[in-house]
C-alpha cells in the first residue's frame, strides 16, 4: 500500500504538553502567568500538585495549542508531580538566580524527569530558566548556569517574570523544539508502522 495524504499537515493544529518543574518558590507560576496572560502573578501561593494553562500560537506556520502544566516544587509533592510527566512533549526547568540551592537541585529535577519519560531520551526537548534577574541579591552567576546547560546541551535563558524579560522567547524556543521532535516521531511512525506490499501476504503451502 502506498501512503498517500498521510504526511504532516502544517495547517493542522498540534496539541503539545509542556511541563514546568523546579524547586519551591522559583517563580514557576509567575513565569507561566506572564507568558499566558501578560501579567505578573504577585499573589504567591504554593502550587499543590499541578495546574494547567493553555496558550495558542504558531511556530513555523504550524498552529500549536500548548497545554502548560505548572507543578508544585515542595519535596512532599515530588512523587505526585512525577506522575504528571507522562505524555510531556517538552520540559522547562526553572531555578531562582538568588537561590543557590534551587540551582543545585536542577540535576535532581532533570534526572527525575528523564527517568520517568519512556523511552528515556537524552535529547528530550528541554530549556532552563534562571528567573528573578530583576533582583540584586544574585547567588548564581550567569556563567555558572550557562556552563551547566552547555555541558548538557540545553538552551539557557536569563528571565524575569516580573519585568517580562525573555519569558516568551524561552517558551517559544521550547515549543519549537517540541514541535520538531513531534514531527520527527510522526513521520517515523508513518514510515515504519505501515509497510504493506503485495508480497506481505501469507504464502500458500502445499500439502
Amino acid at each position: 500500500l502506498v501512503l498517500q495524504g498521510l504526511s504532516m499537515d502544517a495547517s493542522k493544529k498540534v496539541d503539545l504538553k509542556i511541563i514546568i518543574i523546579g524547586a519551591l518558590g522559583v517563580g514557576k507560576t509567575s513565569l507561566l502567568h506572564q507568558y499566558v496572560h501578560k501579567t505578573f502573578y504577585e499573589d504567591y501561593r504554593t502550587t499543590l500538585g499541578a495546574s494547567i494553562l493553555t496558550k495558542v500560537l504558531a511556530v513555523d506556520s504550524t498552529p500549536l495549542k500548548l497545554q502548560i502544566w505548572d507543578t508544585g516544587g515542595q519535596e512532599r509533592f515530588r512523587s505526585m508531580v512525577s506522575t504528571f510527566y507522562k505524555g510531556s512533549d517538552g520540559c522547562m526547568l526553572a531555578f531562582d538566580v538568588t537561590d543557590r540551592e534551587s540551582f543545585e537541585a536542577l540535576d535532581n529535577w532533570r534526572d527525575d524527569f528523564l527517568d520517568k519519560v519512556i523511552p528515556r531520551e537524552q535529547d528530550f526537548p528541554m530549556v532552563v530558566l534562571g528567573n528573578k534577574i530583576d533582583l540584586c541579591d544574585r547567588q548564581v552567576p550567569k556563567e555558572t548556569a550557562s556552563a551547566w546547560c552547555k555541558e548538557k546541551d540545553i538552551p539557557y535563558f536569563e528571565v524575569s517574570a516580573k519585568n517580562n524579560i525573555n519569558v516568551a522567547e524561552a517558551f517559544e524556543t521550547l515549543a519549537k523544539q517540541a514541535l520538531t521532535t513531534y514531527k520527527g516521531i510522526f513521520e517515523s511512525y508513518l514510515t515504519d508502522s505501515i509497510k504493506l506490499t503485495p508480497y506481505d501476504k501469507p504464502k500458500k503451502s502445499c500439502c
